[in-house]
């Protein structure tokens, strides 16, 4: 696999490097990002790819879940850097379909890490279960999910404002954010509400 990723790094520069030289000249000056995107770690949904972004636009923090979590230094880390010295004016947290994460809140495991990072959601799927009935048909389950990862979405904002930064750049209005849902299946983007 690796020596796939260097040729592929060859057909990069080839096709995109080099014909974009002055873009990837001035990234090396710095970077001035307008978003923080936190995502999943999901390999099927790479920020830029996804919203056609260049280089340079989208300072990025992806974890199983995409996750706000509310006591992590390298989340704090990121999200001061951002807020604070990028000056972001946006933050997204962008949730997906067939969310593995979602799925391993259902699942008993022997993971000695995972499921305690996945403590930081399992509220919206309790949440989501007594409202809805169990689920019996794949229709149903697949509508159970996506309530379940849409409202992570919002319960991981819910946990992004209770940072101090992101409480004083909302309070200043320096900064918005945003709850993005990407369904794999379409390809599309949609506001979560």
């Amino acid at each position: 696999m690796i020596e796939q990723l260097l040729l592929g790094n060859k057909r990069f520069r080839e096709t995109d490097f080099d014909k974009n030289a002055e873009l990837y000249r001035n990234l090396v000056l710095g970077q001035k990002p307008k978003v923080l995107w936190i995502g999943c770690s999901d390999s099927r949904v790479p920020p830029e790819r996804i919203t056609s972004q260049p280089p340079g636009e989208i300072f990025v923090q992806r974890n199983i879940g995409n996750i706000v979590p509310v006591h992590d230094w390298n989340f704090a880390t990121v999200l001061e850097y951002a807020v604070a010295h990028l000056k972001v004016t946006d933050i997204v947290i962008c949730g997906h379909s067939d969310c593995g994460a979602i799925k391993a809140l259902d699942a008993e495991s022997s993971d000695a890490y995972i499921p305690l990072w996945l403590n930081e959601a399992r509220e919206v799927k309790e949440m989501v279960d007594s409202r809805i009935k169990p689920p019996t048909t794949p229709e149903e389950r697949m509508e159970r999910s996506r309530q379940i990862e849409t409202g992570n979405i919002r319960l991981q904002i819910g946990h992004l404002k209770t940072y101090p930064i992101v409480k004083k750049a909302l309070e200043a209005g320096k900064v918005r954010i945003t709850g993005l849902y990407y369904d794999l299946e379409t390809g599309v983007l949609s506001k979560v509400d």
